[in-house]
């Protein structure tokens, strides 16, 4: 029998490599140039499902598939929709100059889980969480007045990831199996797409060699394997911990954009991100609060 200890350490090492990897991603798709986003988008989905659907056989987890009702079905085509979006915006943004707004996606997406916890699933929230979300929307409204527009890119990767995640919220399905689901479910669409896109001359998978065939298979690799490893992360630590480890992926993509991306930080842009950093803060802080009192609370009700 594993120690607790062993346990969360190991689940560290499966977060740790699935953020890890997210935080790496601005550094991998423009190695696919030239193929576009969609293009690539196609080849995530055709070759992840791949991926996954070998993953799902060498664990026995096929049979799953005759227990997914009808209406897990649904939850799962409005999944696959869901993370296809989020993809082909993210790599629009990686491939386009727009890391920065990326990573501020992903900064806003913990707060926008709060809010769908609020609209959708009912939840209460704390006087804590009121407050950082009205920080947040008020660094959201400077990001918007430093561009004059608001932040798109920034906003679709968090809606996308956020509504995602509430949908397979109510999932009750093994991870892996739900994942590949949702890959291939999306796969005929790709694929059509890809056909087309290469007897229109414009596909990249041929003409550009071997090594840009490949890239694009790996994208698929790639795309499923950081999901795997947070699953395992998830099944191991606190929701607290996987909380925090979840800003490892924007900072490090911040950080990218800024250092080897040379994208612009003006005073305002820092303002904007300044306050959903503290937003950011006065939540995690809360969370962690509520969760020690939560267990000393059941610690104390167990005592003999």
């Amino acid at each position: 029998m594993r120690s607790t200890g062993g346990v969360e350490r190991s689940g560290l090492l499966f977060g740790a490599g699935a953020y890890g990897m997210w935080g790496l991603f601005p550094a991998f798709f423009p190695l696919l140039k030239p193929a576009g986003a969609v293009e690539i988008l196609a080849h995530r989905i055709v070759w992840s499902f791949v991926f996954l659907a070998i993953v799902v056989a060498v664990v026995r987890r096929v049979a799953d598939l005759r227990a997914i009702t009808a209406r897990t079905w649904l939850l799962l085509s409005v999944a696959s929709a869901l993370i296809a979006a989020n993809w082909v915006i993210y790599v629009y943004a990686v491939n386009n100059g727009h890391v920065v707004d990326a990573a501020l996606g992903y900064f806003i997406n913990p707060l926008v889980t709060v809010m769908l916890g609020l609209l959708v699933f009912r939840e209460r929230l704390t006087a804590a969480q009121w407050a950082a979300l009205g920080v947040a929307i008020a660094g959201v409204l400077v990001l918007t007045f430093q561009v004059g527009a608001p932040p798109y890119i920034g906003l679709g990767l968090a809606l996308s990831f956020g509504l995602y995640g509430a949908v397979k919220k109510v999932v009750a399905t093994d991870p892996r199996v739900s994942v590949g689901v949702e890959a291939g479910l999306a796969t005929p669409f790709a694929l059509a797409y890809l056909v087309a896109l290469q007897v229109g001359g414009g596909g990249t998978v041929v003409g550009h060699g071997a090594g840009h065939t490949a890239l694009l298979v790996l994208a698929g690799v790639l795309t499923a394997l950081p999901l795997l490893l947070f699953a395992a992360a998830a099944q191991r630590l606190p929701m607290v911990t996987m909380g925090l480890l979840f800003y490892l992926t924007p900072v490090m993509q911040l950080t990218w954009g800024i250092v080897v991306g040379g994208e612009p930080m003006p005073p305002a842009r820092w303002l904007g991100f300044a306050l959903i950093w503290v937003a950011l803060a006065v939540f995690t802080v809360d969370s962690v609060v509520r969760t020690r009192r939560r267990r000393a609370a059941t610690e104390v009700g167990e005592t003999p």
